[in-house]
């Protein structure tokens, strides 16, 4: 069978639905909204949970949304989940994923095929969720952010506002599998704040 060629507009769908699913997927997993908001769904032959809060998924939804039409354009550069404690605004996690060009495709080399992607998504996706075995319990009520980080010049939707990069002091970082779909590459880590003893 003929392998048809991703395209950019299919990559950034690609790239959008991986978000889609990682960022449930984080929240389900730290705990952020409770666990009987979520469904159980099948997805990158994993079981995965989607939120089913009405708020979050119009929220969800807006910010994908847009990220789809920057991925086409090239204009965005790393998508950012912070999660910080409710009462003290602290930075306790943060989830980043860079984006870029995936250096492949300036080579001209060969075409990934959609299972070979859905199978390096599903190999982070696992990674994520493998995560809470190392980090620390949130042991207070948190909420969560997403930072964009694009070209200067981009057109931002007028509700949204500019962010400073919500670093957390005294962390350990950790790097997590990357994905490639020939046109871009997703590289993961997770940086959390050690416990002060």
């Amino acid at each position: 069978s003929i392998n048809p060629t991703i395209t950019l507009k299919g990559s950034a769908e690609i790239v959008t639905e991986f978000f889609g699913y990682s960022i449930n997927s984080i929240l389900y997993q730290r705990g952020i909204y409770p666990s009987e908001s979520f469904k159980k769904v099948k997805k990158y032959g994993l079981p995965l949970h989607l939120s089913e809060d009405q708020q979050l998924l119009t929220y969800l939804s807006n910010i994908l949304n847009q990220l789809k039409i920057w991925l086409e354009e090239g204009s965005i550069k790393k998508l950012v989940l912070v999660i910080a404690s409710v009462d003290s605004q602290e930075v306790l996690e943060r989830w980043a994923f860079d984006i870029q060009p995936d250096p492949q495709s300036q080579l001209g080399s060969r075409q990934k095929t959609e299972k070979e992607i859905s199978t390096e998504i599903a190999a982070l996706i696992r990674q994520i969720t493998s995560c809470v075995t190392f980090l620390p319990l949130l042991e207070e009520p948190c909420s969560f952010d997403l930072l964009m980080y694009t070209d200067k010049n981009i057109n931002t939707p007028a509700i949204w506002e500019e962010s400073d990069a919500r670093y957390i002091i005294n962390c350990q970082e950790v790097r997590l599998r990357s994905f490639t779909t020939s046109i871009h590459k997703i590289d993961a880590s997770v940086a959390y704040k050690l416990s002060v003893l």
